[in-house]
């Protein structure tokens, strides 16, 4: 039965990118939500008269729910399987998106904010167990490089859409976009989800070792938590105000705008993909996340010294694009690691809590950064975030580890 289960995960067939498949809309539905509030920004300030730091609390309510949940979410997972977790959390999203749209209190849409962002936390564990459950270790990086994708690629469908509808029918057609993918979410995951196999049964010399939590005895998930941490910081700063610096800080349109943030995050999903090809290849997860982040704190630093100089806006555009594109690439590297070492009995939480620190951390840091901006102006946060993203190079371990 073990060598069954064991050929069952090695073998990738249609199937299982087909789950693949639903398990990256899942999660593009709720990085549609989670970060195309962000691209409201400009609308809650010019459309709705509130001021940016005001503005800031709105755009910050999906990640505080989001952070709240992720654990919770997890341990779900971990007991009852993804596909149960999946469509309740989709079918939940759904319902709050669906009462988000009926307020215009700013209480209310703070709190049916923090709700949405709350339910789909669900599809960021499962979506990632799924990956580790049906995909061998050979492919896995490939794989979650395309589950990873779907943050990128549901904030391009976003930036497409959430500004422009918002600018000319209001927040309840803007809203509509991540409403229709939860609930198209919520289906697929029903009809085509289905459960990885088990895990096989550990052997009695090594059950205490992977039963245990693996956050005794070593501290490997701890540094890659922080790292991610910190390379999350710059991802989440780009993702929630480079459209609002290019129409408040460069005068730009709303649709060009749009669709400049549009293909700075397909290129992301592209690089996610890449990076977790390059991590197959060269069998290590951490060498490429020290790349990234060394390529990060490059970009973002000639970012702002473009910015405090005032460098021709094709310059500053371009550089703006590609830090973004870098700062999204090692997510996936990160989420593969954490899921491989924590293995299937733990998983679920250890990814809530991967997640859960970058949601609070950007929950936290987004209001934050809408006051230095206010204040002080765009390049000293770029600058703020190059710095971050150094402290993150010496803390990712040397070597990949796996527990017995």
């Amino acid at each position: 039965m073990e060598n069954e289960v064991d050929a069952q995960r090695d073998e990738v067939t249609v199937r299982n990118w087909v789950i693949l498949a639903v398990a990256t809309f899942v999660a593009a539905s709720g990085s549609a939500f989670i970060v195309g509030v962000g691209f409201l920004l400009p609308y809650f300030t010019t459309g709705m008269g509130l001021s940016l730091s005001r503005a800031g609390v709105l755009v910050a309510m999906p990640s505080v729910g989001m952070a709240l949940a992720l654990i919770a979410w997890g341990w779900l997972v971990d007991r009852t399987g993804e596909k149960l977790v999946l469509v309740s959390g989709s079918t939940a999203a759904a319902l709050a998106i669906t009462a988000l749209m009926f307020t215009d209190s700013f209480a209310a849409m703070a709190i049916f904010l923090l709700l949405a962002g709350a339910a789909t936390a669900s599809g960021n564990s499962a979506s990632g167990r799924l990956v580790v459950g049906w995909f061998p270790p050979h492919r896995r990086g490939l794989a979650m490089g395309i589950r990873q994708m779907s943050q990128p690629v549901g904030a391009a469908i976003a930036a497409m859409s959430l500004p422009l509808l918002a600018q000319a029918h209001g927040l309840e057609a803007a809203f509509a976009v991540p409403l229709a993918m939860a609930v198209v979410s919520a289906v697929a995951a029903l009809v085509v989800v289905v459960d990885p196999p088990p895990p096989a049964a550990p052997r009695a010399t090594s059950a205490s070792g992977t039963a245990r939590s693996p956050y005794r005895g070593a501290d490997y998930l701890q540094r890659i938590h922080g790292v991610s941490v910190l390379l999350v910081l710059p991802q989440g700063m780009l993702q929630s105000f480079l459209l609002a610096w290019l129409v408040l800080g460069h005068g730009w349109s709303a649709v060009s705008a749009g669709a400049v943030v549009t293909l700075s995050q397909i290129l992301g999903a592209a690089a996610r993909i890449v990076a977790g090809w390059v991590s197959d290849r060269v069998g290590s997860r951490m060498a490429p996340i020290r790349g990234v982040a060394i390529a990060v704190t490059a970009g973002l630093a000639a970012l702002a010294v473009a910015e405090a100089f005032g460098a021709p806006g094709a310059i500053a555009v371009t550089l703006g694009v590609v830090a973004t594109v870098l700062s999204v690439s090692d997510n996936g590297l990160a989420f593969t690691a954490v899921a491989e070492y924590a293995g299937p009995r733990w998983s679920g939480r250890a990814l809530g809590v991967q997640n859960t620190a970058q949601f609070v951390t950007i929950s936290l840091a987004t209001p934050v950064i809408a006051v230095v901006i206010e204040r002080f102006g765009y390049w000293p946060v770029f600058a703020g975030a190059a710095v971050i993203a150094a402290v993150a190079i010496p803390l990712v371990p040397r070597a990949d580890r796996l527990r017995s």
